[in-house]
């Protein structure tokens, strides 16, 4: 298997092992009373499946994302070293006066 295809299944997997983990800590904490809407109703599962699965759609998109961020190298910073002094450029400037331009 290409190792981008198996970097990409690794960190999908992380994002929605997040998320789950997230929908089981707002029905626990009973965050905006989800744990009674989830518990209590005959269709709560179907509630708490869409939550993982629309919340492991976006960790796992952030999970992949930071992944690759992380793989640039070191090259791409730029170098460290004196700065060149900076001097000032003089600029001319046109200044007109309120009805110069009328006549």
């Amino acid at each position: 298997m290409p190792k981008l295809i198996r970097l990409y299944i690794i960190n999908v997997a992380i994002g929605f092992g997040i998320a789950a983990a997230f929908v089981a800590g707002l029905v626990w904490l009973d965050i905006a009373g989800l744990q009674r809407l989830i518990l209590q109703s005959p269709m709560g599962w179907v509630a708490a499946l869409m939550m993982v699965m629309f919340n492991g759609v976006v960790f796992a998109g952030v999970q992949f994302a930071i992944a690759i961020m992380r793989m640039a190298e070191p090259e791409d910073t730029p170098p460290r070293g004196r700065r060149q002094p900076l001097v000032p450029i003089r600029v001319e400037a046109a200044v007109s006066r309120p009805g110069a331009h009328r006549r």
